[in-house]
């Protein structure tokens, strides 16, 4: 079960993430464009599983689409919206696991058990970088008309993908002083920005904390998985 739970994570993260562009996201009312993005949520999980076709992916596709659907009609966009849709979207991939647990071991690539912690590596990067990205920027977006723009454009944006980058990295290498280096480093560099403006001051720490938040959490999560998943290996053993 939690071979076909981890690859259905990694296919959730990538058609819901990597594989649905602004213009999707943008248009999911138009029915043809929410078949699109069901289309790529049907073949992301099947190659996942490496299954010509299974009929519990196609529920779970279904489930998605009702989900997202509702989510669309419904014109909430919060950060509160986005954890239940998201919330929503792991409960369902956690059902079909459950009712069919040999998804993974009856697929084309059972015989692969070093794509398992790969997959999870990967939906793990996706979540703390994009998934992360999205979810900052809806709490922080309240804010954001506040401010004034005077730094580069898409620097914060750009900013925020890296910490999460180096905090998913260093909590996975067991490194996790480094984040309050890191957190030390940052502050630092905005001292000067927190001395003139208190509203960006205040702007900057609620961004940071939140960024960085959003990062151990699904690094932490991560570990979790790749710990009961097989060992990735990158050199043989040596006899």
């Amino acid at each position: 079960m939690l071979e076909t739970v981890t690859a259905l994570l990694f296919a959730h993260a990538l058609a819901d993430f990597t594989l649905q562009t602004n213009w999707i996201n943008t248009n999911k009312a138009r029915p043809h464009v929410m078949a699109l993005h069901g289309l790529l949520v049907l073949i992301t999980a099947h190659l996942a599983l490496g299954h010509l076709y299974a009929p519990a992916l196609a529920v779970l596709t279904l489930a998605h689409l009702l989900i997202d659907t509702a989510k669309t009609y419904s014109k909430f966009n919060t950060l509160s919206a986005f954890l239940f849709d998201q919330g929503a979207h792991l409960a369902t991939i956690l059902v079909v696991a459950f009712w069919m647990p040999d998804l993974w071991q009856s697929g084309l690539w059972s015989a692969q058990p070093t794509l398992l912690p790969l997959m999870a590596l990967a939906a793990g990067l996706i979540l703390c970088l994009t998934a992360g990205q999205y979810a900052v920027g809806l709490l922080m977006r309240r804010h954001s008309s506040r401010m004034r723009g005077a730094g580069l454009r898409d620097g914060g944006r750009q900013i925020g993908l890296l910490e999460r980058g180096l905090i998913f990295l260093l909590v996975l290498a067991n490194q996790p002083i480094g984040v309050g280096f890191l957190i030390a480093a940052k502050s630092i560099l905005r001292y000067g920005t927190a001395n003139r403006d208190q509203r960006s001051a205040e702007y900057v720490i609620i961004g940071t904390l939140a960024s960085f938040g959003w990062a151990i959490l699904i690094a932490l999560a991560t570990q979790s998985l790749l710990s009961v998943l097989p060992p990735l290996e990158i050199a043989p053993r040596t006899p």
